[in-house]
């Protein structure tokens, strides 16, 4: 017998009606009100400390994942209030994404939409919320397609990093929890939800505040780290032996509103010196694929063996994307003491501010933070970036090792001492 179009199955209509309220758009509400408006708070304290200069009526470009809708109504309802200019805009589904990479040709590919540009050159903010509904969706996907748009597109992440280095321009981005992100990390999404909240400073009475604190705390060990005068970094690790050059003109920085949450603390080194062996235990998602023990071989600053337990073919591929895929752009610690989170997001987010046991370091391979430059960075171009050692790459991608380590700093007296050890600084 046929059954009505309107058929549900006796005791499932609650479970029913939720999957139809989220397939309507919104997502799932996995924090309450109250969360929803501190979460929304510490994204624009997060906006505004990374461009102190922002103003009323300023563009404000709001990204957000359908799934993450809950708290980008809440965002938008802000900004409006406080008289921002917002440009809403939800994400492409994993279904029209996956269609992009499989039918497009190369032509399609390189396409910038018109006024794209002009957006981009025209904005004073720019706010991403992520949560992804799928995190494997493109792993059938030729890597070669991916990093086509990823080149393509450099020219408008370009545009905006000029404006920002000019202190026109600023961001700041956050991930809302979903189910896909709880499954891959092993956690209900009661668990997920909490640790981001835990994470995020949510059940503090006032989230903006505590940030507040902590971008000051940093500001401590970033002016300890300049004081030092480091010529070279040295991680010890039981799967790791590196050797990093900071290179001259070099400033450490964190915890300055454009992550949400943000713990580490961080430099763009001198590329062209790497030495060593880095591994990165934590595994991690990336353009739809799963990659897992990541080992990477540095000689004179490019990595020469990359092997990885799992995706190893997929890591080669992305680190000849460009010829500064396969150096290093960032190199960064996580201090234990600040950072709340110690379990496993699928997230990078998340997973390069891991604090646990151990802290973290991470080694980002790909393109370089110009602002980590301490010269007058509006003046900053391709031959000051070259003499330097400054990484430039379409792509950008963190490497996470959460194993005990020592990292001892080589001053440039001669001296050597230790910097980082059992998930602290030694300040």
């Amino acid at each position: 017998m046929a059954l009505p179009l309107t058929y549900r199955p006796k005791g499932n209509q609650k479970k029913q009606a939720a999957l139809k309220k989220q397939q309507a758009g919104g997502g799932v509400k996995v924090f309450t009100q109250k969360e929803l408006e501190k979460y929304a708070d510490t994204l624009i304290w997060g906006l505004k400390t990374a461009r102190p200069s922002l103003k009323k009526y300023d563009s404000i470009l709001l990204r957000c994942d359908a799934e993450g809708l809950p708290l980008g109504e809440v965002v938008h309802a802000k900004l409006i209030k406080q008289k921002y200019n917002v440009i809403f805009r939800t994400m492409l589904t994993p279904e029209i994404e996956r269609n992009f990479y499989a039918y497009s040709d190369s032509a399609q590919r390189k396409f910038i939409a018109p006024g794209d540009k002009e957006l981009c050159a025209g904005l004073g903010g720019n706010i991403y919320i992520h949560a992804p509904k799928s995190l494997t969706h493109l792993k059938d996907i030729d890597t070669k397609r991916q990093s086509e748009v990823a080149i393509a597109r450099k020219c408008l992440r370009d545009i905006m990093t000029k404006n920002e280095e000019k202190g026109l321009f600023g961001w700041t981005l956050c991930t809302y929890p979903t189910e896909e992100l709880a499954r891959n990390a092993k956690l209900s999404l009661k668990e997920y939800s909490r640790q981001i909240a835990k994470a995020c400073f949510l059940n503090e009475k006032n989230p903006a505040k505590k940030w507040a604190w902590l971008y000051k705390e940093s500001m401590g060990i970033k002016k300890w780290l300049k004081s030092l005068k480091i010529d070279r970094l040295l991680f010890k690790s039981k799967s790791m032996d590196l050797k990093i050059k900071v290179g001259d003109m070099r400033q450490f920085l964190g915890v300055s509103g454009h992550n949400i949450p943000s713990f580490e603390i961080f430099t763009s080194p001198d590329c062209r010196y790497t030495e060593g062996v880095y591994f990165a235990n934590l595994p991690a998602f990336r353009g739809g694929n799963y990659v897992e023990g990541i080992r990477l071989e540095f000689k004179n600053g490019k990595a020469v063996k990359i092997s990885a337990k799992k995706g190893e073919d997929y890591v080669k591929k992305i680190l000849s994307t460009d010829k500064g895929a396969s150096m290093v752009g960032e190199i960064s610690l996580t201090d234990k003491r600040f950072s709340k989170i110690d379990k496993f997001m699928a997230d990078t987010l998340f997973d390069e501010n891991f604090g646990g046991k151990n802290g973290n370091c991470h080694l980002a391979v790909g393109s370089s933070y110009f602002d980590t430059y301490t010269g007058n960075i509006a003046k900053m171009d391709k031959k000051i970036k070259d003499k330097l050692g400054f990484n430039s790459s379409s792509i950008h991608w963190d490497l996470i090792n959460t194993e005990d380590k020592i990292v001892k700093a080589v001053l440039k007296s001669g001296k050597i001492i230790t910097l980082y050890e059992k998930g602290m600084f030694k300040y």
